[in-house]
């Protein structure tokens, strides 16, 4: 089952309405936490209770600064996606790896929201990883002890690829086989565009696309563990010392509640992100993936794009998808938005992952 491609000559109305319509007529219906976004499969955009027509008239109504290099999907609970653009070229995604990461570790080893799970040991590689120049990586002592969810939390919000790789020794007994769980959960969730080589993101080979991350953000956003680590800003973890930032400085907007940075050179500024934008009388969760920003610049003007064009991505749809949901047409702000979004600038965000993760 695929996903429905834009292409760039039809412009962002003609993306809207046949992201609407393809995806809810192949899709199925389901739920997601209370709401209407996934299918009957864990990958799906689910119809909702407006006819075909009816979605695609409201995201008719939606015209989206896209940035103008990348790839881009975004999709919206109760409606669909409102498009994608940039082809289905698979491209590096850096740390947004570690998204299917924790999602194969909570599948492996479920956790009820506020659960800490098992204690995990610090071995000696993760140890010696941590002192690694070349990555971004979490201070680890061999001997040390933290639960699970303290290693997704270290994994997630400075993105530690040394935590990603432990968790994977842990969950399987070496990289190499937690990765064979990665490919197959890939292939589950209809993600016939992507190929993970490790478990933390930073080898140039794992690749994907924007539409088969944003099928992985759907099922990610299910488990109650991982949508409360990913909406921290920061935390604190005993025997890390400081505070544990989120790379993601999105979550200091209003709504935005999620998902997770990548940056390295060849892969440029990766961010897969999750809002909530009050449409149509109730909360509804946008979840969308920007990819490829800035590529074979640096991890830091990478992520710093990536931060800058999905921050006005989010702010254009909690301008506009109240009033497309009201009936209201966004006038002449439309165009400016979209004029917007297609400069080359990567505004005053600043982001990074270090060296790249």
């Amino acid at each position: 089952m695929g996903v429905w491609r834009a292409t760039a000559v039809r412009g962002p109305r003609r993306r809207a309405v046949c992201g609407a319509l393809a995806l809810a007529a192949v899709l199925g219906g389901g739920t997601y936490a209370g709401g209407e976004f996934f299918g009957g499969s864990p990958s799906a955009v689910a119809s909702s209770h407006r006819s075909l027509t009816e979605r695609a008239e409201i995201a008719d109504k939606v015209d989206l600064p896209w940035p103008g290099e990348g790839q881009t999907s975004i999709a919206v609970d109760g409606l669909g996606s409102l498009g994608s653009k940039g082809g289905a070229t698979p491209v590096p995604i850096a740390s947004v790896t570690k998204v299917m990461t924790a999602h194969v570790i909570l599948k492996e080893h479920p956790l009820k929201d506020g659960e800490e799970g098992p204690r995990i040991d610090v071995d000696p590689p993760a140890a010696q990883e941590s002192k690694s120049l070349s990555e971004s990586t979490v201070p680890l002592r061999e001997g040390q002890r933290f639960t699970q969810r303290q290693l997704l939390e270290l994994l997630m919000l400075p993105s530690g690829n040394n935590a990603a790789r432990l968790l994977a020794r842990w969950d399987s007994g070496s990289e190499g086989k937690f990765v064979e769980k990665m490919n197959r959960a890939a292939r589950h969730l209809g993600m016939a565009h992507t190929t993970y080589t490790g478990a933390s993101g930073f080898e140039e080979s794992t690749r994907s696309t924007a539409d088969d991350q944003l099928r992985l953000a759907q099922a990610a956003m299910e488990q109650p563990a991982l949508r409360s680590i990913v909406a921290l800003r920061e935390t604190t973890v005993p025997g890390i010392p400081g505070t544990v930032t989120n790379t993601n400085d999105l979550l200091d907007r209003a709504g935005v509640v999620g998902l997770k940075t990548g940056s390295t050179t060849p892969a440029g500024g990766n961010l897969m992100w999750a809002a909530r934008v009050r449409a149509g009388g109730e909360q509804r969760l946008v979840l969308g993936v920007t990819l490829a920003q800035r590529a074979n610049t640096t991890p830091t003007e990478g992520l710093s794009a990536a931060l800058d064009r999905s921050g006005r991505l989010i702010e254009a749809l909690r301008t506009q998808l109240p009033a497309a949901f009201d009936g209201e047409k966004s006038g002449d702000r439309r165009g400016a938005r979209s004029g917007e979004g297609r400069g080359e600038r990567t505004g005053d965000t600043d982001g990074g992952e270090g060296a790249g993760s």
